[in-house]
């Protein structure tokens, strides 16, 4: 397209902007998420001055006045609702009314991959950190346009492997949109694009979000036609392979104060970086490359215009050249330094918990009941234990203790005194804020006062209700090769509590991992994990309490000298409770075929009184997984116990009989998640 036809394509606006700002420091106005109101209409806004947030327009071409549509400001001039189910939010996205849709909880999409249809003049923005969209995402078709999509963390749709290639379920995918603003969001893990502008979706701005690990970040074009005006800044893209962004047959494309990092020595290695492809015209600057492979690359036909970019520790392909735009011919913008961005979006991308120049009480308050914790000394402690010392005894509400990326080497136990703690890593990934001992059963402890037994040498233990952990890695590394004096049994994380919820961790070991436990046999222990992965090799999720495994990987794990043989559960479940359930995750691992059992019956202390239970259901089985997939334990025989599955799949699946009990459908209908949690919902918080 020529120049002289795109110029008559825009109008550029004239109203004033903040600009090149984080989330916290834009808004004019002043509001602690916790304050939003159920429902506001647009006559009782207009008589109590609406909050900034509602009212925020976008910058870059999303600002733009064209196709009949001025500017992007989202659902202003509709009711605010606030949604903390999937039901409301989709019946809200869905409708041809104007909305500011609040999203307060956790909201995890059904089926997985999910993609909820939103229509035009939406603001769909999350309360605090608290609104998450997990399994799924957001679709915006051909004509959708005046959309906000602000302040969410949406994740983990991608099914075993980071590099899922096999699914088409992203986070923000438009085709034919117009008029977009995706800003502040937490983007990662999921099966094939974090972003998608497809199909000459025009007038879109992307802002001060992170996009991390994942196999394609972001992906505009995949059109003859060369209409898109797309608007990139301050965006920090971190451990993605590709698409960082890809931008094909872009008219004009602004990328300005991004920071791209590569961190060596991790899963995911970037293959290229920022691409310009067929006839885009792309405008780079002020930009920070860190680690990337290719960081910026063109076809032969397209155009790159670089400007005050940085590069430390990249390699291959660099590139600019052709003819570019002036991106001040359509709206206002200013620069940050290149050497500040690193910092500046470590501390300013994704979600906030409030908005505003000035604190108020809802957000002084969330700030007294957190605790930081940094190796480094930048945090208010420098372990976790102590933090969690910290915590007064019999605290009556949520205490997050939120810990910079680091190994921490301790060991940490959360009393029964201190309940409603959440543990919680603050990197961009699980795997970067690790808590990490090697205990073991029979490991000597430091007073003299004998030996740790198996549940006393867990690295995590928790014996306090409704404690949370997220976005983090528990290991016991006990090296069994240099020690077959004792035990094999580790403990990473332990639970001997009531509503334990694990959302987005790493729990890592081998032989005993994870012990979900109860405070004594006649107590009630629930434990919901989700989007996580549990990593061992024998009996390594064990424990009498009620246990969902859900959405998650189980990773089988060779023995400590090669071989593969091992046991993926081992209940010790009380009679009349739920033992365990795995449901709707894969279990796969590096190991040989047909090696490992699903499970077998503890009946610990020689308890015949225990009616164990494990149960598997809607899970992907490797080829590793028994035709037989139970087994007895010590003289007790899994056939008088309760084992089932319930339509598994692939190769280590197998039909029913009597060494693989199938349920019915009617028996399947009251092993559903919900009736393992009972009146628990877990929620973040």
């Amino acid at each position: 397209m020529s120049e002289t036809r795109s110029k008559a394509r825009h109008r550029r606006r004239k109203t004033a902007l903040a600009v090149g700002l984080p989330l916290a420091l834009s808004a004019a106005g002043v509001l602690g998420y916790g304050a939003l109101p159920g429902a506001q209409s647009r006559a009782s806004a207009a008589t109590t001055a609406a909050p900034a947030w509602v009212t925020a327009t976008a910058d870059g071409f999303a600002s733009v006045n064209a196709l009949g549509q001025n500017g992007t400001y989202g659902g202003r001039d509709g009711q605010i609702v606030t949604v903390k189910t999937l039901a409301d939010l989709e019946k809200y996205a869905t409708a041809s009314e104007p909305y500011v849709i609040v999203v307060a909880a956790t909201i995890t999409m059904d089926p997985v991959g999910k993609e909820i249809k939103v229509q035009s003049n939406k603001t769909i923005v999350g309360s605090g950190t608290s609104g998450q969209i997990v399994g799924g995402g957001f679709f915006l078709g051909s004509g959708v346009h005046n959309v906000i999509i602000r302040n969410l963390t949406i994740r983990d749709a991608y099914q075993g492997v980071w590099n899922d290639k096999e699914h088409d379920f992203d986070a923000i995918q438009m085709d034919g949109a117009h008029h977009v603003w995706i800003d502040h969001n937490d983007l990662r893990h999921m099966a094939d694009g974090l972003i998608d502008v497809r199909k000459d979706s025009t007038y879109v701005t992307v802002s001060w979000n992170k996009l991390s690990q994942d196999n394609k970040a972001f992906g505009i074009g995949w059109t003859e036609n060369v209409v898109t005006d797309i608007t990139i800044h301050h965006n920090w893209i971190r451990e993605t392979e590709q698409r960082n962004p890809s931008t094909d047959n872009a008219a004009h494309a602004h990328l300005y104060n991004n920071f791209l990092e590569d961190v060596a020595g991790t899963d995911i290695s970037s293959s290229y970086g920022n691409y310009s492809r067929g006839a885009t015209r792309m405008v780079l600057e002020n930009s920070y490359f860190q680690g990337f492979k290719n960081p910026v690359i063109k076809d032969s036909t397209a155009s790159i215009v670089q400007k005050g970019n940085t590069f430390v520790g990249t390699s291959g392909r660099n590139e600019s050249g052709g003819t570019a735009f002036d991106p001040k011919t359509y709206y206002a913008y200013s620069l940050d330094k290149t050497a500040d961005v690193p910092a500046l979006l470590k501390s300013g991308v994704g979600p906030r918990s409030s908005i505003g120049t000035t604190a108020t009480a809802s957000t002084k308050a969330a700030a007294a009941t957190t605790l930081t914790v940094a190796k480094d000394g930048s945090g208010q402690y420098s372990t976790v234990q102590a933090a969690v010392n910290a915590v007064p005894a019999n605290n009556p509400s949520r205490v997050v203790i939120s810990v910079k990326p680091g190994t921490y080497r301790e060991l940490v136990k959360v009393p029964s005194n201190k309940p409603h703690v959440t543990i919680q890593g603050s990197g961009g990934s699980r795997n970067d804020t690790v808590i990490v001992y090697n205990n073991a059963s029979g490991t000597p402890k430091p007073d003299g006062s004998g030996t740790y037994g198996t549940g006393g040498s867990a690295t995590v233990a928790v014996e306090a209700d409704d404690f949370q952990a997220r976005n983090l890695t528990i290991s016991n590394d006990f090296d069994e090769a240099s020690h077959q004096d004792i035990a094999n049994q580790a403990v990473a994380l332990r639970t001997a509590a009531d509503k334990v919820f694990l959302d987005g961790v790493i729990v890592s070991g081998d032989q005993d991992t994870l012990l979900v436990d109860t405070a004594a046999k006649d107590k009630l222990g629930r434990v919901y994990m989700t989007n996580s992965y549990v990593i061992g090799n024998v009996d390594f999720i064990f424990g009498r309490a009620t246990a969902v495994i859900d959405k998650s990987v189980i990773t089988l794990k060779k023995r400590w000298n090669g071989t593969s043989a091992g046991y993926v559960t081992a209940p010790s479940t009380a009679a009349g409770r739920k033992g365990i359930l795995i449901a709707n995750s894969t279990v796969n691992g590096d190991v040989s075929s047909a090696s490992f059992y699903l499970g077998r019956p503890w009946h610990a202390g020689g308890d015949a009184s225990l009616d164990p239970q494990t149960t598997v259901r809607n899970t992907s089985l490797s080829a590793a997984i028994k035709s037989t997939p139970w087994t007895d334990m010590s003289g007790f025989s899994w056939k008088d116990d309760r084992f089932a599955e319930y339509k598994n799949s692939g190769a280590g699946s197998g039909a029913a009989s009597s060494n693989r009990p199938q349920l019915t459908d009617a028996q399947a209908a009251g092993q559903e998640v919900a009736d393992w949690l009972g009146d628990w919902t877990p929620s973040s918080s």
